[in-house]
């Protein structure tokens, strides 16, 4: 993380404070979701079944596969914390596109599998042809990986296996490989790529997570939207920091130079 959580705080003292801040500032200038009020907040998680903690989780974990998304510069259609019954799931990041191709039936790596297994070269095969392929997969495989990692990262502790994201990372795994073991080692491999690209934007998953919470569900242009305004504030923060920082170096510099000025010929300092 960019922000290191001080000894005597844990991960939810932390995000309780960052709520309050995100509940002042950011989420008015987006629009729609919940009132920040308590209890309309505790009614919508008695409406779904879900307690406070898995409603945290579920929305860093979703958070994690949104920022990792744009860290490798691929475009988010959206994300949402609410839970769908019909495709069984508590919440969900999705590209651009996906939309469609969910109301298709059409959306899941089995099928991305079912259609370019043929394609894929065997052994000693040439395979500059679908070098893209081999490079989507590993990027979506990291992606895939990325809701887990920032459970690790934020919450502590080791969080429930991801089955959907699992299931559908070996399915494009075993695109580009060629036994259980290989797709197994390939998985790990992404899980620790996708706990380093996330590793030093804690703060963002963090407050993204927070803000997904009270709105429920961001489109792709409100997302972008976010990430910008957060590392612009971010950065005028740091600005700000950098200034205080330059004059008090300017001041000792002023002093230490009076302490070193030659005396006068009366024997005092000039």
């Amino acid at each position: 993380m960019s922000e290191e959580v001080p000894a005597e705080e844990g991960p939810a003292t932390v995000l309780a404070k960052m709520e309050a801040a995100v509940e002042v500032g950011l989420v008015a200038d987006l629009g729609g979701g919940l009132d920040v009020d308590g209890d309309d907040y505790d009614r919508l998680l008695v409406s779904i079944g879900r307690t406070f903690d898995e409603d945290v989780r579920i929305a860093v974990h979703e958070a994690g596969h949104a920022v990792c998304a744009r860290l490798l510069g691929h475009e988010v259609g959206g994300v949402t914390v609410s839970p769908d019954p019909v495709r069984g799931s508590e919440g969900l990041c999705w590209g651009l596109g996906h939309a469609e191709a969910f109301a298709e039936g059409r959306a899941d790596a089995r099928d991305v599998r079912d259609a370019l297994g043929s394609i894929m070269p065997q052994a000693g095969e040439d395979r500059r042809p679908v070098a893209d392929v081999f490079g989507d997969v590993y990027a979506n495989c990291i992606e895939f990986m990325a809701g887990r990692a920032a459970e690790r990262m934020l919450l502590g502790g080791e969080p429930a296996a991801p089955v959907d994201d699992l299931r559908q990372a070996r399915e494009l795994a075993a695109l580009i490989c060629a036994s259980d073991e290989a797709i197994e080692t390939f998985i790990a491999h992404c899980d620790l790529t996708a706990r380093d690209l996330l590793m030093t934007h804690g703060d963002l998953v963090m407050v993204l997570s927070i803000v997904l919470r009270i709105k429920r569900t961001l489109n792709g242009g409100e997302i972008d939207e976010f990430i910008w305004r957060h590392e612009a504030q971010k950065a005028s923060v740091f600005e700000q920091q950098r200034r205080v920082q330059w004059r008090e170096r300017e001041l000792v510099a002023a002093r230490f130079g009076a302490d070193c000025e030659p005396p006068d010929v009366a024997g005092h300092p000039a």
